[in-house]
């Protein structure tokens, strides 16, 4: 948990969300995967989701967020290795139209 919080704070000091560009920010427990697409700039959720199979959560994501006009994102992993659930669903995002 501690090792994970450190990388969280590296990754968020250089990955910021804008209105153009905003962030997907994706957290995983034991039992559900969370994602939300952020706009740090205002402070506004403008998309979210949570499920427990990746690869649905990221084709849901990925249409919730064309459905809001937004195609272009930069992706915040939450300090996970990008191994297994987290590379699942950025994946499948990016095959559903997501670019990033």
């Amino acid at each position: 948990m501690e090792n994970r919080q450190r990388r969280h704070n590296r990754i968020r000091a250089k990955v910021k969300g804008t209105p153009e560009r905003p962030r997907l920010c994706v957290y995983k427990s034991n039992k559900y995967m969370e994602a939300q697409i952020i706009d740090d700039v205002h402070g506004r959720t403008l998309v979210a989701g949570k499920m427990a199979d990746a690869q649905k959560l990221g084709t849901e994501l990925a249409k919730k967020a064309k459905a809001a006009g937004i195609t272009k994102v930069v992706f915040d992993r939450g300090g996970f290795r990008y191994t297994g659930a987290v590379a699942l669903l950025a994946d499948t995002a990016r095959q559903a139209g997501l670019e990033f």
